[in-house]
């Protein structure tokens, strides 16, 4: 898994370290059972803080990419995790270009739901 960061990016380094994991989950490069760098040995390479490395993973656990094992570090669980991390990347967009356009959260929720409602009824 190839992670370059750009500190003088507005987005937040542990985001940095979550889109490169997904990245290569599109890429096809991480795979269902792939273990993610160690923590505290990707934070060192990086030069940044281990707690930044693992705030990146645990978003990726949130979005139900990676598992965190005891013992075993990070590894890739989503059945399917190149079309899961493309969804996540697509929501974020929409995310993103929804708060660009002034919209609210509330907004873009209620949107989402009413085109979830209209694929239900398709």
């Amino acid at each position: 898994m190839l992670v370059e960061i750009d500190t003088t990016s507005t987005q937040p380094l542990s985001e940095q370290v979550a889109a490169a994991a997904r990245r290569s989950m599109l890429a096809g490069s991480l795979r269902v059972g792939d273990r993610l760098p160690a923590a505290r040995d990707l934070a060192g390479a990086l030069g940044i803080s281990i707690h930044t490395v693992l705030r990146g993973y645990q978003a990726l656990q949130a979005e139900g990419l990676i598992e965190l094992r005891r013992g075993r570090g990070a590894v890739v669980v989503a059945h399917a995790p190149q079309d899961r991390a493309a969804v996540v990347e697509q929501a974020r967009q929409l995310v993103a270009a929804a708060r660009r356009i002034g919209m609210s959260d509330t907004e873009t929720l209620a949107l989402i739901s009413t085109c979830m409602g209209r694929e239900q009824d398709a």
